[in-house]
């Protein structure tokens, strides 16, 4: 129940946008990672510090809740933000790691394609989250997340039944498996965190 007569804390508000525009960071990084390969090693070193940032962020996020007695919104809403936000620049950070530790010599078109649609979907993430504090006209921000989830799906299933085709090498197809599907995780993370944000904005319309 809102206490109307105790203000809100509206500090949260400008949190939220730090941490999508540190996740947006993250993913444009990642699209670079990809168009310069040869500098995988620096910017992956680069994706590890916005992974660390991202951290830092989700525990002041949290200390702060803990401290604050009226929030602007439900707690685990703000709880489930936060983590969503989190997830996806984990994942980002995870593909990176990953075609390092695999080895991987070149990168894919479509490991560029879903980089490019994470970038997409990062950049309505945190458009939306600056207007959250009025509640209104998000809708589009949501809409078009879950749109490029759409596209993200279908760019995946053509890859994945590339890749098992014409008797590719079976330590390549799975090297490739593996990234396409943390690649599409951060897709599906994306859309989970503009889940919270129109459930949030469902409350309070």
């Amino acid at each position: 129940m809102r206490l109307p007569f105790i203000p809100r804390e509206e500090k949260f508000f400008d949190l939220f946008v730090e941490d999508a525009l540190n996740v947006l960071s993250g993913a444009r990084l990642l699209e670079q990672f990809f168009r310069n390969y040869d500098e995988r090693e620096r910017l992956a070193n680069q994706l590890l510090d916005l992974e660390h940032a991202g951290d830092q962020m989700s525990h002041a996020i949290g200390q702060k809740l803990e401290k604050t007695f009226v929030t602007p919104f439900d707690r685990e809403d703000i709880h489930a933000l936060i983590s969503r936000l989190d997830d996806i620049i984990d994942f980002i950070e995870e593909v990176a790691d990953t075609c390092i530790l695999y080895n991987i010599e070149a990168p894919t078109p479509v490991a560029l394609a879903q980089a490019e649609i994470i970038v997409r979907q990062c950049e309505q993430l945190a458009e939306g989250l600056a207007q959250l504090r009025t509640f209104k006209d998000l809708d589009k921000y949501w809409i078009e997340v879950h749109r490029l989830e759409n596209e993200g799906d279908r760019v995946v299933r053509v890859a994945m039944a590339e890749l098992f085709k014409n008797g590719q090498d079976p330590v390549e197809v799975i090297k490739w498996k593996d990234v396409y599907s943390l690649l599409e995780k951060a897709i599906d993370a994306c859309e989970d965190a503009a889940n919270v944000i129109e459930r949030i904005v469902v409350k309070h319309a």
